[in-house]
């Protein structure tokens, strides 16, 4: 898996993108949920399910239908006054979507683990990008402060800070010049 770190970088970028007066305290708390959500099925480790198992480590908690669950669920933790079914509702449906399906999109690009099950339940085949360059996080916080948990972080912050941080910028520019261009 990406680390938090990554997840929640990316995170950021995503709600700093998002043009809407819900930017505060609940929302942002709400955003980092979201995104390190799907790694709840790590608690499936310490009770014996297998992590090849639809429910096991990158499985159900990693699909699209989970993600979409999710996206629909948060509107109104976030914003409890969203009516179903309006504009702002479906935008901040789509956005806690994304924001969910984010974990599992940066987990397909990392170099380890078995895969993501994007299709569950419906189909618990497990897939990866062609593209891997994000080396995969050690479990555990005693293995992420060695050697390895700093290449990993190293590796995010190329792969992922680097690509946040343009995409941030680019955003900004967009903002303020009306979105005409570089000025």
């Amino acid at each position: 898996m990406a680390s938090v770190v990554g997840h929640v970088m990316l995170a950021y970028a995503m709600g700093k993108s998002l043009r809407t007066p819900l930017h505060i305290a609940r929302f942002w708390w709400l955003t980092m949920a979201c995104c390190l959500l799907p790694d709840v099925d790590v608690l499936g480790l310490v009770l014996g399910i297998p992590y090849e198992h639809i429910l096991g480590h990158r499985g159900l908690t990693h699909s699209m239908m989970f993600a979409m669950l999710v996206g629909l669920v948060v509107p109104r933790w976030a914003t409890p006054t969203l009516v179903f079914g309006t504009r702002p509702y479906w935008v901040s449906a789509v956005y806690f979507f994304l924001v969910t399906l984010s974990h599992g999109f940066l987990d397909a690009l990392t170099n380890g683990g078995l895969g993501i099950a994007f299709f569950a339940p419906f189909d618990s085949t497990r897939y990866f990008f062609p593209l891997r360059p994000i080396a995969v996080s050690p479990i555990g916080l005693s293995a992420f402060v060695s050697q390895e948990g700093m290449g990993v972080l190293l590796s995010e912050l190329v792969w992922i800070g680097i690509p946040v941080g343009v995409w941030l910028w680019c955003v900004r520019v967009i903002r303020n010049t009306g979105g005409k261009g570089i000025p």
